[in-house]
């Protein structure tokens, strides 16, 4: 199935803007569709194209690039070997699963300088720092990150109305716990389908929940054989299999040696940007002062990790049985799942804002005369303030933090919210706003 992505309308603007001066990047984490973006543009915006996948292309099509000194032979031997025709600025050429062959992201300088096509590479998974570090990296080249499937996508895919919700927001008034029970079901199913398009695509073809499930656990396995191919000790996986069983404990930070066994050293460290660069998770940091820029005063020894899909990040949370039964999907669309999976939401938020291109950055301090300590979940900046997020799965009595926070920086705070299963409300200064407002509170 060919889904309705914003990846593609990025694109469109790449090409009547910046294609005819670079190529373009999709960058993102495996089955997130980034190859379905990409021939679907192409067949669509282009008189023809060329798609190059380097996880399959024969040696006859990587020897093209041995020598592309002469672009006029280099282009012949292209459309020889495709049997495809090119047509001069009618035609792109894609470069799937680009961070496989090197030398063709190298050679984007050059052809994007000749001017006579467009170019679009994919890259995914396998670190691209890893297999670039011996040629030159192109500065002829945008890049546009591919998520998983955001909430809006999934609507459109699926049948949701999300204009409707955008009106029901632009409101600004709570419209009653019948109204709020509906719409956190709506939402409750996409977090238990996820945005991987195959698990969008099987849930459409109203398979069981316990068939979606298989489908998650295929792409987990391939993200775990793909974590191999970089580091064979399976350290790497890991630290992707310890995340909700770290956010579940309520740890300040996610912690290496709790996911490893082993001490914090360089080669932890390394492995654990491998895992950053995988785009399976999102890092989420500490900023030591929210009074500043968050991105100057992010902490980077001190994170905290969210699966980059909430359905994928139910699967895990399952990992241990063979597959993750109905009844559990069941529960959690019914909302009857134990209370204490606060963090499940935790992460439903951290996607939602990092799939709007923002960076994660939460905010720890100690109380005063106590061994505990205050925190804040999610922090995004607005102009010269600061927004924050705190959020409750259940109930909304206790929100300690964030009140404590709205005093303490109340002269860099822009707006703080409670997010929650409840319907909208306001309490003094604190806005409390349910989960499925968060992509137009974040917009």
């Amino acid at each position: 199935m060919i889904f309705k992505r914003k990846a593609y309308e990025k694109l469109i603007a790449w090409k009547q803007k910046y294609a005819d001066k670079y190529a373009v990047l999709l960058e993102g984490a495996r089955r997130v569709g980034k190859s379905t973006i990409a021939e679907a543009f192409a067949k669509n915006e282009y008189r023809s194209y060329i798609l190059i996948d380097f996880s399959k292309a024969n040696s006859n099509i990587l020897h093209c690039f041995d020598d592309i000194s002469n672009l006029n032979l280099f282009f012949l031997r292209l459309q020889t070997e495709t049997g495809i025709t090119l047509y001069e600025h009618e035609s792109l050429i894609i470069f799937d699963e680009v961070q496989l062959f090197p030398r063709a992201r190298q050679a984007i300088k050059y052809l994007v300088a000749d001017g006579r096509y467009h170019f679009l590479e994919t890259g995914s998974l396998i670190s691209i720092h890893r297999n670039v570090k011996d040629i030159l990296i192109p500065s002829e080249e945008m890049k546009i990150s591919v998520y998983p499937m955001d909430y809006e996508e999934f609507c459109d895919a699926t049948g949701g109305n999300y204009g409707i919700l955008q009106q029901i927001y632009d409101i600004g008034k709570g419209l009653g716990q019948a109204v709020n029970r509906k719409l956190m079901k709506d939402l409750r199913l996409y977090m238990a389908v996820g945005g991987m398009p195959q698990a969008v695509e099987a849930y459409l073809e109203r398979k069981n929940f316990s068939e979606i499930d298989r489908v998650k656990r295929e792409i987990i396995s391939l993200y775990e054989e793909d974590f191999r191919k970089i580091d064979p000790s399976g350290i790497i996986s890991q630290m992707y299999h310890s995340v909700p069983a770290q956010l579940a404990s309520g740890s300040k930070r996610y912690r290496i040696r709790e996911a490893t066994g082993k001490k914090n050293s360089i080669r932890m460290e390394r492995l654990m940007y491998e895992l950053f660069d995988s785009k399976t998770v999102l890092p989420c940091y500490n900023t030591t002062d929210p009074r500043v820029s968050l991105a100057a005063t992010k902490d980077f020894n001190r994170y905290k990790l969210y699966l980059s899909d909430t359905g994928l990040f139910v699967t895990l949370m399952f990992i241990d049985r063979e597959t993750t039964e109905n009844e559990i999907y069941a529960k959690l669309l019914s909302d009857k799942l134990p209370a204490n999976l606060g963090y499940l939401y935790e992460n439903l938020v951290a996607q939602m804002i990092a799939s709007t291109g923002r960076k994660l950055y939460y905010h720890t301090w100690e109380k005063k005369d106590s061994s505990h300590s205050y925190e804040v979940d999610f922090l995004i900046s607005r102009g010269s303030k600061v927004d924050a997020f705190e959020v409750k799965s259940s109930g909304i009595g206790k929100h300690e933090s964030i009140t404590a926070f709205a005093e303490k920086y109340s002269q860099n705070i822009g707006k703080s919210y409670l997010l929650s299963q409840k319907d909208v409300g306001k309490e003094g200064a604190l806005y409390l706003e349910p989960f499925y407002f968060v992509p137009f509170i974040v917009s």
